[in-house]
């Protein structure tokens, strides 16, 4: 939506995030990022510690998995979300708002810690070099392309020794945007 408030925050989990189902059958992990800012007091010559700031943070879907999955209680973070805010009834019969983080992108903060990425395979969403439809030939190869390249432009009729009018030799994985540094199997590009 238009308009709505993005935060970053980052910080510490307060405990490991608890995953549940809807009614509606959506998966959903919720958990507490607890942020503290440190100020430098020279009078004192050390740090402070600020008001700490606890988020309460959700994650939907496949990301909600993956959340429970590699993230525990303690690790530093880096959340990216939008705030929302929403009101309700209590028990007493007060009304009260609540205001939370959906989340759209987190990971583990790299400051003081090391991570192992391992990249999970979805069918949904973009996935940079797709294979549209048969996913047992790349997606160059559907449109008809060899060797990973559009075909080379024809020589229309330049002097034979002029090194210019011919066209380069391809060998696969040196088209633009194909690179066989890195082998992967899956088809997503490379950042």
């Amino acid at each position: 939506m238009a308009g709505e408030t993005v935060l970053t925050i980052v910080g510490n989990l307060t405990a490991d995030p608890e995953l549940r189902t809807t009614g509606g059958g959506a998966t959903v992990a919720s958990f507490t990022i607890a942020s503290t800012p440190r100020n430098w007091n020279r009078q004192a010559n050390q740090f402070e510690d600020g008001q700490a700031l606890f988020m309460r943070c959700s994650a939907w879907g496949d990301m909600a998995g993956h959340c429970v999955q590699s993230l525990k209680k303690g690790m530093r973070v880096i959340a990216q979300g939008r705030l929302r805010q929403h009101s309700y009834q209590a028990q007493d019969g007060s009304q009260r708002t609540v205001i939370d983080m959906t989340i759209d992108e987190i990971g583990p903060s790299l400051r003081y810690a090391t991570a192992q990425v391992t990249r999970v395979q979805s069918g949904r969403g973009y996935s940079g070099g797709s294979t549209y439809g048969d996913p047992a030939k790349p997606a160059n190869q559907q449109q008809g392309w060899q060797d990973g390249s559009p075909t080379p432009a024809q020589n229309l009729g330049a002097p034979e020794g002029d090194p210019w009018a011919q066209a380069p030799a391809t060998t696969p994985g040196t088209a633009f945007g194909v690179s066989n540094d890195f082998p992967s199997n899956d088809s997503d590009p490379e950042f």
